[in-house]
């Protein structure tokens, strides 16, 4: 009987594919960034044709409106024509950044580079740009009411988005003074009350404080008390004392505007019985104003007796120790590799850098190939996970080298420097220095390698489609015969 199977990660090494281009001759600084500007004639639209009501309204609504509501975390509401139309060539501008520090809205993935097949991508397409920019130069006309979409109802409350959870835990109180320096510390267990194990399917963290969600507040910063949260769980035993056992783990950080974390069907976490969440990184920042808030922890869960196909956690990748970022200097770059030991599917990534932070790319290192899977960028202000499309989430041999490049920009165009003339290291502060991919990976086995690639390629039309997350994806067939020589 001949055996046939996808050539393995041994025998691919001898196999040559066109090297996709690096990432690094970007330029990443600040100053330097081109806003993206685009014709509307060229995607068939009539410049002179396009209104608020038509076009304008139902780009704000799916992009924009979650935030710039009366209640929203935004400065100001975006929903009506009169509201809208005074910050029309402040729309323009920030909108055009795009994908860099202080653009609008803060989804920061490069379009044009590696994968950009994200999950809940609100970002906006050339097009919705190009209507954006035409109807501003047209002198933003209003239209017809008629043809306004369904207006969106905002609820002032706390509401989950992810809708109502299983469970929702309650963090400890805390104050914050008026004005003070930020504290960073561990603020203890909040038991789970499960008495059998479960498999978390999502997760959302939100604060709530006594902050009058109807008062003056100009910024996000001032709504919020809690910059970021680091957390793990682990199981309280016999004694009442917390401990870490194979069912323990770290979960997502939490941070300011940072989305909230749906785990794929096949790779849940989980929540162990008679387990404790563990606040162990809490940092908190004044904000302007007496505050007392607390986190509320919403885990949704799969029903019960589901397991898992993938549990094993990929590696992480970066550097948050040995950092060393120079002054007043653009373009700056980090580095780092991690050799992976098994076939390894990345679900997220999310850079997570400081104030010099401008971009982050992933890349795969394989043979004598370089593929950038994706590069996004980063303000610190606005923390985001990119979450890949089940089919388009990157499968890597093992063997592939791991790829991290972090870009950092120290000169005076960077408004979230403290002082441009201070060198930094690495440090948990924000005028320190991070390099992390706080994203996710799962490893998987051979077979699961197998029926992952089998899969996409399933989904692709031929030979001439080329996917860059999967790199064996096209490797040819062999018979079990050449594959014993090959192993020898």
């Amino acid at each position: 009987m001949t055996v046939k199977h996808f050539l393995t990660v041994s025998a691919f090494a001898v196999l040559a594919f066109p090297v996709i281009a690096s990432a690094q001759a970007h330029d990443a600084s600040i100053a330097n960034h081109q806003p993206h500007y685009y014709d509307a004639t060229e995607f068939g639209i009539d410049p002179d044709s396009l209104t608020f009501t038509k076009d304008i309204e139902p780009i704000l609504q799916r992009s924009c409106q979650n935030c710039h509501n009366p209640y929203g975390g935004a400065p100001m509401p975006l929903v009506s024509y009169d509201q809208v139309q005074p910050w029309a060539s402040v729309i323009k501008d920030r909108t055009a950044i795009r994908d860099r520090m202080g653009a609008m809205p803060p989804f920061y993935a490069e379009k044009d580079i590696g994968i950009s097949r994200f999950k809940d991508d609100y970002s906006l397409s050339d097009e919705e740009l190009a209507v954006i920019q035409a109807w501003i130069d047209n002198g933003t006309p209003r239209g017809n009411p008629a043809d306004s979409p369904e207006p969106l109802e905002f609820d002032i409350s706390d509401v989950w988005k992810l809708g109502e959870p299983d469970l929702v835990l309650r963090g400890p109180d805390f104050t914050t003074p008026a004005i003070g320096p930020d504290w960073w510390g561990d603020l203890g267990l909040v038991p789970t009350g499960l008495t059998e194990d479960r498999y978390v399917k999502s997760i959302q963290i939100r604060e709530i404080n006594d902050i009058p969600a109807d008062g003056d507040i100009a910024t996000v910063g001032g709504r919020y008390i809690f910059h970021h949260l680091n957390y793990s769980s682990g199981v309280i035993d016999e004694n009442g004392v917390y401990t870490q056992d194979p069912t323990s783990g770290r979960w997502p950080i939490h941070e300011v505007g940072r989305n909230a974390d749906i785990f794929p069907e096949k790779a849940g976490r989980l929540l162990a019985a008679n387990s404790a969440l563990r606040l162990f990184g809490t940092h908190m920042h004044s904000n302007g104003r007496e505050t007392t808030g607390h986190l509320e922890f919403g885990f949704s869960f799969f029903p019960v007796g589901y397991e898992p196909e993938y549990s094993r956690r990929g590696p992480l990748t970066g550097n948050g120790i040995d950092i060393d970022v120079a002054a007043n200097r653009a373009n700056q770059e980090v580095h780092n590799y991690v050799v992976l030991q098994d076939h390894t599917k990345i679900i997220a990534f999310e850079p997570h850098l400081h104030a010099p932070g401008v971009r982050m790319c992933l890349e795969a290192i394989w043979g004598h190939n370089q593929f950038t899977l994706t590069c996004v960028g980063y303000d610190h202000n606005w923390v985001k996970q990119y979450v890949f499309e089940d089919d388009a989430a990157p499968l890597l041999p093992k063997g592939t080298i791991l790829h991290a490049v972090g870009f950092m920009d120290t000169t005076k165009a960077n408004p979230n420097l403290a002082d441009s003339r201070n060198w930094s290291g690495g440090g948990r502060r924000s005028v320190t220095n991070m390099f992390i991919d706080l994203g996710y990976s799962v490893r998987l086995t051979e077979e699961q390698f197998q029926a992952e690639m089998a899969i996409r390629r399933a989904n692709m039309k031929d030979k001439n489609e080329y996917d860059v997350g999967c790199p064996l994806c096209w490797a040819p067939e062999i018979t079990g015969q050449n594959l014993a020589q090959g192993d020898q």
